[in-house]
């Protein structure tokens, strides 16, 4: 007898999502004419809100190529479903994200100081000069162009054999997508590191630290996983994927948040501890400013907001798989993973604390690519199967399984007691 693992809110109603249909557009009307109007009023507070909100959005979708990588890496099997639409968000790095970046490359100068010496001639100091040729005027472009070059060529190479594997079934899709994900988990890890380097830590250009790249990593793929968790939830509601998905995977996404949850805490703790215990200006200037002001309550914020809460609200096993409770904590992850942006980038400008008055261009600049990258991933999503149809692992994603049979006296065969949580499909 084939059985199957069940999700206990399969039988659920499904949501009423005509009256979302409208609010990527509004958030892209609504965001773009204040964000415009920011660019009139005050050009440099533009460029600082326009890159807390890039960096924000810029995440979700490496946060997404990582597990997409992940999947083929280790050969899951449990997370074929959520695979597809983890693959269009990664898709959006280009061009979507590299139109984005644009504002960034014209506010250069503006946002990092050592862009201005590279233009006037000044003559740079000895941090400037050791980091000579990543922090030149063509250093920067060309690293910040190679970047989206290769996510570009990794995301599309992905995406259109997965979509071929909907056409052909067969081997040949697996082993080039795994091939992809081989040398592309090192070329990920390495335009990660560069990115978050060149983009937000160059900010800064004296600071040094050999962990920023692995930080910037953590926190996205903390904040992914949750927006993973929602969008899984969501489709299981609406009937999309309720046939391939069992409940063990709600649990399962809820383990790795935990997980990352812990990871972001160790890396950003080993950084702060290292660094503060070395004692070198050059390094613990970077913290010191962000104990001034309102960014120590900040500071206070990501430590029990973005560790303790989020590490005690995952310690239940039971309650992973409890929607409204996850969806709450998700909605929390993505406000303390925008503090923690916030955390690296306004200190630049604003080091006596938080820009409170500044707080509606920044979330203009984040409505408006929140509601552009919406509406390309419908658009997407809207394009494709749902989920990879001829994957070889979708049977073992959705939960079926032959009980194993055994040897009993008298020669007899029987089959093992179903596990609980268990039972036959009706």
């Amino acid at each position: 007898m084939i059985t199957k693992l069940r999700s206990k809110y399969a039988d659920l109603p499904p949501l009423n999502l005509e009256k979302w249909r409208k609010v990527p557009g509004l958030l892209m009307g609504a965001g773009g004419a204040l964000a415009l109007l920011g660019l009139l009023v005050n050009r440099e507070q533009f460029a600082f809100s326009w890159l807390l909100a890039f960096m924000f959005c810029l995440s979700v979708c490496l946060g997404a190529l990582f597990l997409v990588l992940v999947h083929h890496l280790f050969d899951a099997g449990w997370s074929v479903p959520m695979r597809r639409f983890c693959e269009h968000i990664a898709s959006m790095l280009f061009p979507w994200m590299a139109l984005l970046w644009i504002p960034v490359a014209l506010f250069a100068r503006t946002l990092y100081h050592w862009m201005e010496v590279q233009w006037t001639g000044q003559h740079p100091d000895h941090a400037l000069e050791a980091k000579e040729p990543l922090f030149t005027v063509a250093g920067f472009y060309v690293v910040s162009i190679a970047c989206f070059l290769i996510w570009w060529v990794l995301t599309r190479g992905l995406r259109s054999w997965s979509l071929k594997q909907d056409e052909i079934g067969g081997a040949l899709p697996t082993y080039r997508m795994r091939t992809y994900s081989c040398w592309g988990i090192f070329a990920f890890a390495i335009t990660l590191t560069l990115a978050a380097v060149m983009w937000m830590k160059g900010m800064q250009h004296q600071w040094f630290s050999t962990m920023y790249g692995v930080y910037y990593f953590a926190g996205s793929v903390w904040m992914t996983l949750s927006l993973v968790y929602v969008i899984t939830m969501i489709l299981n509601r609406q009937r999309v994927l309720t046939e391939v998905l069992h409940e063990h995977q709600f649990y399962f996404i809820g383990s790795l948040m935990l997980a990352f949850t812990v990871f972001y805490a160790y890396i950003h703790f080993s950084q702060y501890f290292i660094i503060w215990n070395a004692n070198i200006p050059e390094e613990t200037f970077w913290y010191i400013i962000r104990e001034q002001g309102s960014w120590f309550w900040v500071g206070m914020i990501i430590i029990f907001g973005h560790f303790f809460a989020p590490f005690l609200a995952l310690l239940r096993i039971d309650l992973k798989s409890f929607y409204p409770y996850m969806t709450a904590v998700a909605i929390w992850s993505w406000l303390m993973h925008y503090f923690d942006l916030a955390f690296n980038i306004f200190p630049v400008k604003y080091p006596n604390g938080f820009p409170l008055q500044w707080m509606w261009l920044d979330f203009a600049c984040l409505a408006f690519m929140l509601g552009l990258l919406a509406k390309v991933f419908l658009a997407k999503y809207a394009a494709a199967a749902p989920y990879p149809v001829k994957d070889p692992r979708l049977i073992e994603a959705m939960g079926y399984y032959h009980p194993v049979p055994t040897q009993i006296s008298g020669g007899e065969l029987d089959e093992l007691p179903e596990a609980e949580g268990r039972r036959p499909i009706s």
